[in-house]
């Protein structure tokens, strides 16, 4: 059964803790893709961050995310297993990996390859997959022996009307203002040197 009150919060974190975070990094030059860390017993957030690839081409959201938990005190990091991890977009394969080396049973995201490439113009993720891997869009193991994967809009389209209508309109709100990063991020990716801008 799905849980409604853990899909509302995933939303808040993305609304009011990466989107904050996503605002500044679009305006420094970097693309619009964030994530975050929430404990699974109660979640709470560990860690919200965004894209940082004018620093590192290598920072994308999941990965700088990444990288500045294991920056935090030992003390102040939960277990990876404890640990829900929630992307913006649906991780490219280098975020794939990172989330599976650092021993993540999970992940939630909330715009697809396809919307990367189809709304927000950044098509490489799924150019990746099929150059690199050969692996058509969808065509990896959403769920394998590291982690399972969810899709927030999958979870949502199962939901009785009721709850679907207004986590939808939820999305939707959350979707215009990505809409609008990716047009500030579009306009001026010609000033960065971000390779795969």
């Amino acid at each position: 059964m799905t849980d409604i009150s853990l899909i509302d919060r995933l939303l808040d974190v993305i609304e009011h803790d990466i989107v904050p975070k996503t605002e500044d990094g679009v305006g420094d030059g970097n693309k619009l893709f964030g994530a975050a860390i929430l404990r699974k017993s109660d979640h709470s957030l560990v860690l919200a961050e965004t894209n940082n690839e004018t620093e590192n081409p290598l920072w994308h959201g999941e990965v700088h995310c990444l990288k500045r938990f294991y920056e935090m005190p030992k003390a102040e990091r939960v277990d990876t297993k404890d640990a829900i991890f929630l992307a913006t977009h649906e991780p490219c394969s280098l975020c794939l990996s990172a989330i599976t080396w650092t021993g993540f049973d999970n992940f939630y995201y909330l715009f697809s390859h396809e919307d990367s490439r189809d709304s927000f113009a950044i098509p490489h993720d799924l150019k990746i997959l099929k150059e690199v891997f050969t692996l058509e869009p969808g065509g990896y193991n959403a769920e394998n022996a590291y982690w399972k994967s969810y899709s927030l809009r999958r979870l949502v389209r199962d939901l009785p009307e009721a709850e679907r209508n207004r986590l939808e309109a939820r999305i939707k709100t959350i979707a215009d203002k990505y809409d609008s990063l990716s047009a500030d991020y579009q306009d001026g990716k010609a000033d960065n040197d971000i390779p795969l801008n």
